[in-house]
């Protein structure tokens, strides 16, 4: 059941367009030129087939840009095709660069992410001060993911390819010549692309190791259940050391008295739907076909923990908000996102006790947004962001008690990770910079052992086949690496 409406769904679906940056690129880019030059096409038609003509040159370049992302240190690199475009042999008197149409196009930019975005935008939706611009320009500055908030990625690439398009549209209608003009512009587009093929075949080398094995080809079925239930507490967004340095007392005592996972590492790219798929199927995006927030078609292409459990006649539920149900369909108990960030986290969890007390399933994700909401719209190192830690910390409490309170956890097992942690800039998550690869993970309950620390690396993928392990239920077809119930068994438990 979902309190989400319609509307909702797809205003989310696309808003990504506009976040996500592969897709941002073309339609900043061409809304730009449109916003420049559509009122001069309207009265001269002629010039707007001269300006799509030029636009269908330079769209190799513009396909560049969408396919290579430039994060992190790489966006530094982007720097220097616009310098070598600009130093290019010209005709004389021709001025390659026309600063208008930039100042135009970057002062667009920072009002579409500096107002509507950082402001509007999440005025609207969670709440945010009016004035919010005053610190969401140094988070887009900072920002250094590949989304539309990464102004020093997506400035230096939409002002190539405007002033490449100018230099085609204005000699199109003067005196464009093919093997001056065409050679020029061509050839610039291949040297930029090889550039970019060059960088990333030598430079993009920060994704996390695979394991190269499934789960079912190395360990035996389970064969009977090690615990009756299952829960799954994903604080989204929570930064590892930030939640360290947060007064959290109720997840130290749980950390305390469990298993901690002290070098748990999420996926690539660190999105939140595509981390919730691999932590439900166990499998890497290139698998399960989720591999941004925007996704295009819907559904994971493998199989699911909550269709694992189904085949071992239990049933699972993931409560979050209506991003996931793109990737995991009616198994989703969603609610809406559009409320004040202080709403959002109480808000699920007076639904998390619903799903427990009204369809008492086998195993249940709880997605608590909060902290995620704050990184994204405050930033990460200030102090809104502790507090939605601290928050999210007495929320974990009062879920807990009530599943003591209703006899739920007299034979359950409980999980509390984080999907990714966050960056610097615009809360940052996607392209594993500092703080967002490594994130909290541990486990309490019925025969965890009480104290325990693992110090060997370990993956998000390793939950869909632990949670099935527990439940004594098959691994997902597609899982990766090992479950993780011999780690944290405490001594003279009963193994299947």
């Amino acid at each position: 059941m979902s309190n989400v409406t319609r509307f909702e769904k797809y205003a989310a679906r696309a808003w990504n367009f506009l976040n996500e940056g592969k897709s941002f690129l073309p339609i900043f880019t061409i809304g730009v030129i449109i916003l420049a030059y559509g009122a001069n096409w309207i009265a001269h038609p002629g010039q707007a087939l001269l300006g799509l003509a030029a636009l269908a040159i330079v769209l190799p370049l513009l396909l560049f840009y969408m396919h290579y992302d430039f994060p992190l240190f790489l966006r530094n690199y982007l720097w220097l095709p616009l310098f070598i475009y600009v130093l290019l042999p010209w005709p004389p008197g021709y001025e390659p660069f026309d600063w208008k149409l930039a100042a135009f196009a970057v002062g667009l930019y920072f009002f579409f992410t500096v107002f509507f975005w950082g402001t509007f935008y999440y005025r609207m939706r969670i709440g945010t001060p009016w004035n919010n611009f005053a610190r969401f320009w140094k988070l887009v500055l900072k920002h250094s993911d590949s989304t539309s908030g990464n102004a020093q990625e997506q400035i230096p690439k939409f002002l190539l390819i405007l002033s490449l398009w100018q230099w085609t549209y204005r000699w199109l209608g003067e005196a464009w010549s093919l093997p001056r003009d065409g050679a020029l512009t061509w050839g610039f587009i291949a040297g930029v692309a090889l550039y970019a093929w060059v960088l990333h075949r030598h430079l993009f080398d920060w994704k996390p190791k695979e394991y190269d094995f499934f789960t079912k080809d190395r360990y035996p079925a389970p064969t009977a259940p090690l615990a009756k239930k299952v829960y799954v507490i994903v604080i989204d967004g929570m930064r590892k050391e930030r939640f360290f340095e947060a007064r959290t007392p109720f997840l130290d005592k749980l950390r305390r008295e469990g298993t901690e996972f002290t070098q748990m590492e999420t996926v690539y790219p660190a999105r939140t739907v595509v981390c919730f798929s691999s932590m439900h199927t166990g499998a890497y995006p290139r698998e399960h076909g989720i591999s941004s927030n925007l996704v295009i078609r819907y559904g994971v292409k493998v199989e699911s923990v909550f269709d694992a459990l189904r085949r071992g006649g239990k049933r699972g539920r993931l409560l979050g908000i209506a991003h996931l149900i793109d990737a995991f369909g009616d198994d989703v108990e969603s609610i809406t996102a559009v409320m004040k960030h202080d709403e959002a986290d109480p808000a699920m969890l007076e639904r998390a006790i619903k799903v427990v007390r009204e369809q008492d399933p086998d195993f249940l994700t709880v997605q608590f947004i909060g902290t995620d909401q704050i990184g994204h719209s405050r930033g990460v190192f200030y102090d809104d962001y502790i507090e939605k830690i601290e928050t999210v910390d007495g929320l974990v409490e009062t879920f807990v008690r009530e599943l003591e309170a209703s006899g739920k956890l007299d034979d359950a097992v409980v999980i509390v990770c984080a999907d990714h942690g966050q960056a610097d800039g615009i809360g940052g998550h996607g392209h594993l910079d500092e703080g967002e690869r490594f994130v909290p993970f541990f486990v309490w309950g019925r025969g965890v052992a009480a104290g325990r620390r693992v110090e060997e690396r370990h993956s998000l993928v390793s939950l869909a086949p632990t949670v099935t392990h527990v439940l004594g239920c098959p691994f997902p077809s597609h899982a990766h690496g090992p479950s993780l119930v011999d780690a944290f068994r405490a001594e003279g438990t009963d193994k299947p």
